[in-house]
């Protein structure tokens, strides 16, 4: 498989094994040795699935040594492929404005069949899937178990992929790091807002095969196992095939923190582009009509995009009633009417539900002690009956958005009674495969998902940019530099699109009068600030209070930054280049590129002191496509020709007022 930007090889005799794994932008093998594509153990024992035994030497893989290399023993054996296109895991209802990327992302398919020894497991088949995308140094990976036998069998565990990957360290005798050629990630994702974090399958452990590594110790971090940390335990019935969750590797071709971001983002966009949509939306906290209709009234008159209906408020999804159900389904009406969405909030873990329902801990046989204290167990009746009435609520009402704060962080369970699962060891697996259903359920209807953890890959499409809840509850100046910092930091990984902020409207866990911008109107400059920085970085807020003006002087505040941000919407939603972070004390710079716009890039200046300041601003403009000049006006003046330097960038001086902020538009002249 090759796309001209990584190339994955595969020899099929006398087993069939990896054996290169290249990335074609820098020249380099990424893969030193051959191991099994993968392992499972059914029924109890355990099984390599292809691979080649013999290496000479793990350092480094050599051609000629494929020959005298032979099948593994006690293996699952290879017996045909078959290649096609791209499938999607899921449907997705494109939707507010999204990339309209298509679906699923084009490129082509590769599936190997492996069979146990005769005799063994007679009907079990094990199909190792691959996929790689045009345009990118990106490819899937996945594995299923087939039962075409008379009896059930069980999956037990497996790893889906060993990879045998070069190291970048030369440790000798200090802790060496995993190699850093590959960014890795799975759908098995849980319990982080940033894809590290949330991590749960990726370890970088040492390889045992390699003896001539430099590391005293042998401990270098080189072999990648992709495994669950715990069963599945899947019990598979004749007829049926499991599958697992997808791998994606992304191949780095820089060590260059910015370059790295770029490539990672661009790959979010290209296996979950639901993630460009970016609704501007208000967090509205009381659910009574009057206050909706207030909010939505008032978000359709700036031009606003969305009302979520936020925690604290009332509302319960939960609800069944058929008079509740009609009173919401009348307000998504009235929103749908005013060319607004409306959705709201639902709490599913860190609660309590009771001794039966919530999970059990493996250690004390009890419930209690869960990540977040107490927790509902996914599989148990009222974790079942709870996803059942959220889809008959968004169903019922036409709800576009839900918002799911404590969502499943992974817990396991010990129960043997719950009817979702069947003891310990499936436990962890089919409460995910229970919540991604419903989110990959809410994906293909169009609902918007907020989910504060890392559910990008299952039909998320933001999650909390990264913040400290009780900041907001300091004084309103230190809210907007360390809000900006935030974002700077968050947009690393993430797209701006994919990370929400916050602007507590009302008092937000204390702070009183200092950290309140209500009346809106008399801390106006402050919210200006919070409105300017958002929309400037192409990230939305959850703007939350009763009311996003108090005044006309005040909506006029909000609807200019509002057409701002519409205006400038397809650029300042593209990637941002980080350049000077905020510190409080000099100016800070974050600049948006888009090649393929007309608009080529956008730089927002702010300037924090207490005193104008006046500087000149190197852009480094090479992510814009632009290479000899580049025309730059600032807000809507007359452009300006600027000849770009050697390294793609240009100079200019701008002039800032105290606590104000400037942007730079550059374009390409035509």
């Amino acid at each position: 498989m090759d796309n001209g930007l990584i190339r994955r090889v595969w020899r099929t005799a006398p087993d069939a094994a990896t054996v290169r794994f290249d990335n074609l932008g820098t020249g380099q093998s990424l893969l030193r040795g051959v191991k099994p594509e993968c392992v499972v153990e059914l029924n109890g024992a355990e099984w390599n699935v292809g691979g080649l035994a013999g290496q000479p030497d793990y350092a480094y893989l050599k051609t000629a040594w494929l020959d005298q290399m032979t099948a593994m023993p006690h293996a699952f054996h290879f017996v045909r492929f078959e290649t096609g296109q791209t499938q999607a895991p899921f449907a997705w209802k494109a939707a507010r404005g999204s990339s309209h990327a298509p679906w699923p992302p084009p490129g082509v398919s590769l599936t190997l069949h492996f069979q146990p020894p005769a005799g063994t497991l007679p009907g079990i088949e094990v199909l190792v899937h691959y996929e790689m995308y045009d345009g990118i140094p990106l490819m899937a990976k996945w594995i299923g178990v087939r039962n075409a036998s008379n009896a059930e069998v069980t999956l037990n565990r497996f790893t889906s992929e060993l990879l045998a990957v070069v190291e970048s360290d030369s440790a000798v005798d200090h802790p060496p790091q995993p190699p850093d050629v590959l960014h890795v990630e799975t759908e098995y994702a849980f319990n982080g807002m940033d894809s590290r974090s949330a991590s749960r399958t990726v370890n970088w452990i040492p390889d045992p095969q390699y003896l001539s590594q430099v590391n005293y110790t042998r401990a270098s971090p080189v072999l990648l196992q992709v495994r669950p940390p715990l069963g599945p335990a899947a019990a598979i019935p004749p007829g049926e095939t499991w599958t697992s969750f997808r791998t994606f590797e992304l191949a780095y071709d820089s060590t260059d923190r910015e370059r790295r971001g770029l490539e990672q983002r661009r790959m979010y966009r290209t296996i979950a582009p639901w993630v460009t949509e970016n609704p501007i939306f208000m967090h509205v906290r009381r659910a009574d009509p009057q206050a909706v209709k207030l909010a939505i009234d008032q978000c359709a008159d700036v031009g606003f995009e969305m009302v979520i209906i936020s925690f604290g408020s009332g509302l319960n999804m939960e609800n069944e009633d058929p008079a509740y159900l009609a009173q919401m389904k009348s307000l998504v009406q009235y929103a749908h009417s005013k060319g607004v969405e409306l959705g709201g909030y639902s709490l599913l873990a860190s609660r309590r539900i009771d001794a039966e329902d919530d999970v059990i801990n493996p250690k004390t046989g009890k419930t209690g002690d869960a990540i977040f204290g107490n927790s509902p167990c996914l599989g148990s009746r009222w974790g079942l009956d709870y996803f059942r009435k959220l889809q008959h609520f968004i169903e019922a009402t036409g709800f576009d958005v839900l918002e799911h704060d404590g969502s499943y962080p992974g817990d396991v369970c010990a129960s043997t009674s719950h009817p979702g699962h069947r003891g310990l060891d499936d436990s962890q697996m089919r409460q995910w495969q229970q919540i991604t259903a419903f989110y990959r359920w809410c994906r293909a209807r169009g609902v918007y998902l907020n989910v504060p953890d890392w559910y990008f890959l299952n039909g998320s499409s933001k999650t909390a940019m990264g913040y400290r809840e009780t900041n907001w509850s300091l004084p309103r100046d230190r809210q907007i530099i360390l809000g900006r910092q935030n974002i700077y930091d968050g947009t690393w990984g993430k797209t701006p699109s994919m990370g929400w902020m916050f602007v507590p409207l009302v008092e937000y866990q204390g702070g009183g009068a200092a950290a309140t911008l209500e009346p809106l109107e008399q801390h106006l400059a402050d919210y200006e600030q919070h409105l300017a920085q958002n929309f400037g970085s192409g990230v939305q807020a959850a703007y939350r209070g009763p009311r996003l003006y108090d005044s006309e002087k005040t909506r006029g505040v909000v609807k200019k930054w509002v057409d701002f941000y519409k205006a400038h919407r397809e650029i300042l939603e593209s990637d941002l280049i980080h350049l000077w972070r905020p510190d409080g004390n000099n100016i800070d710079v974050v600049l948006h590129v888009n090649p393929r716009l007309r608009e080529k890039a956008l730089a927002m200046v702010f300037n924090p002191a207490d005193r104008p300041v006046s500087r000149t601003v190197k852009l480094p403009l090479y992510y814009s496509g632009l290479s000899a000049t580049a025309y730059i006006r600032e807000h809507d003046g007359a452009p300006k020709a600027y000849r770009l330097d050697r390294e793609y960038a240009v100079s200019v001086p701008v002039q800032i007022p105290a606590h104000g902020l400037t942007w730079l538009v550059i374009a390409d002249g035509r």
